[in-house]
């Protein structure tokens, strides 16, 4: 046992009655599997927490907030260890891994589904697909379920059916005082608020229950790649076509690297609704300009989920800077263009989202996640191998994000804050910010749970 647990009060005999009750696997510093078991999809997070708790059910997850608590520690909670910023580990902390509790179980008759909080987007995809149904979850399909709906939840289909969190029935919480609760509108109703948008600040998602809409399973998406140097006539195009789209469309568009390392600008979308309507929806993004590709097919929806994942992979290092913008100007065209062309990796890209649409009829105080006005989102994503560059491709993002922040509305979605952005928490909650620390001073006092876009108490 080293001496930092036993100095943070994490004794040998505590970690072993710990492991005796505790149904799942548990993972020391001195375990052979503990290195596999604390890396994230991020590869530049290096935490080493002093214990990881694997959970097998809500029983492990009550066992290991009372361990962090008679330790003394903080609880960290991992899902699907996607988040950019690392937020699933922290130094020293014990962690509650939920990465076990897989269980996912359909309601066609009723068009729900509830799902343990270890599961994987694709995952869901895959049993809701089975009956033609489907809900907001993301676009790379090893996300986890949990961790992107508690922060808004954003995805192909969200113009349509709004954010994952916009979806959410029911969530089963175990909050700091050890207590489950099941917060939904009718129960709970101050919890539920604040689990639709405000992260991990105020409990543990055990489960979550979604509202489920047809879907598929045929859907027609793809890309459309457009040589680098019309990057400026595709983004204009883009700011004049997609607010008047269908909202059966989701279209983003991305300044990156073709597979051989070429830089193209990208048009990258899913058209869900009638496919005989297919044609005339998507007419106008595959006549624009000179395509020097066009690979918009039907596809099944389960595939069109998974098509970004190579474009993410586990184990890269990530930096990200993000921000909605006041408007997408010809000013910030053109500075997004001039970023794009300075990338220091090919892997790198700048990529442009617009939500109008089912988002925009929710009220912005009807949940956590604020975010109401149809804006576009920006996000500046560095990507790359090699540790050893590490600097080189932090200082481009930071001397890229110089220039582009000033067009940015003062508003940022929570799930691509990244590490050293503790700043923005304001930004990420906007007005909501004061009642999700009010909530947070009533359900964690003592602010356990603190490794998240975390709401200090006023103490």
């Amino acid at each position: 046992m080293t001496g930092s647990m036993l100095a943070s009060g994490l004794s040998g005999e505590l970690i072993e009655a710990f492991r005796a009750e505790h149904r799942g696997d548990c993972f020391t510093p001195s375990d052979d599997a503990y290195d596999a078991r604390r890396a994230l999809w991020n590869g530049m997070v290096d935490k080493r927490p002093a214990l990881i708790a694997r959970c097998a059910g809500v029983a492990d997850v009550l066992r290991t907030l009372t361990l962090a608590r008679d330790a003394g520690l903080p609880l960290a909670v991992r899902g699907g260890g996607h988040n950019v910023a690392g937020l699933a580990l922290c130094d020293g902390a014990v962690v509650a891994d939920l990465s076990a509790m897989r269980s996912v179980r359909v309601d066609p008759k009723n068009r729900k589904v509830r799902a343990e909080a270890g599961v994987l987007w694709g995952e869901l995809d895959r049993e809701t697909q089975a009956f033609g149904l489907a809900t907001t979850g993301g676009i790379v399909s090893t996300t986890g379920i949990a961790g992107l709906t508690l922060g808004g939840g954003v995805g192909w289909l969200a113009r349509k059916y709004g954010h994952s969190c916009d979806n959410l029935v029911s969530v089963d919480v175990v909050t700091p005082d050890g207590v489950l609760r099941t917060a939904s509108a009718e129960d709970h109703a101050d919890l539920f608020w604040g689990m639709r948008g405000g992260g991990g600040n105020l409990g543990i998602a055990t489960s979550l229950e979604y509202r489920l809409h047809p879907v598929g399973p045929t859907v027609v998406g793809g890309m459309i790649l457009h040589p680098a140097d019309r990057a400026a006539d595709v983004l204009r195009f883009y700011r004049e076509f997609i607010p008047a789209a269908p909202e059966e469309l989701g279209l983003y568009c991305g300044l990156l690297s073709a597979p051989d390392g070429t830089p193209v600008v990208a048009l990258i979308g899913c058209y869900h609704g009638p496919l005989d309507d297919a044609e005339a929806v998507l007419a106008p993004v595959r006549s624009f300009g000179t395509p020097i590709v066009d690979m918009f097919q039907q596809r099944p929806y389960v595939e069109m989920q998974s098509l970004l994942d190579a474009a993410f992979p586990a184990g890269a290092r990530y930096r990200w800077r993000s921000s909605f913008l006041r408007d997408l100007a010809d000013g910030a065209v053109d500075a997004i263009v001039e970023a794009a062309a300075s990338r220091t990796s090919p892997f790198s890209a700048i990529v442009l989202e617009w939500y109008g649409g089912a988002p925009n009829r929710v009220s912005e105080d009807a949940t956590a996640f604020p975010h109401r006005e149809p804006q576009f989102d920006l996000i500046v994503s560095a990507m790359w191998m090699d540790p050893g560059e590490d600097d080189l491709h932090t200082d481009w993002v930071r001397r890229v994000w110089g220039d582009l922040a000033p067009y940015g509305s003062g508003r940022v979605y929570s799930n691509v804050v990244d590490r050293g952005e503790e700043g923005r928490v304001r930004e990420a909650y906007g007005a909501g910010f004061s009642r999700l620390r009010e909530l947070k001073e009533r359900y964690d006092p003592d602010n356990m749970l603190r490794y998240n876009h975390n709401v200090a108490t006023a103490g």
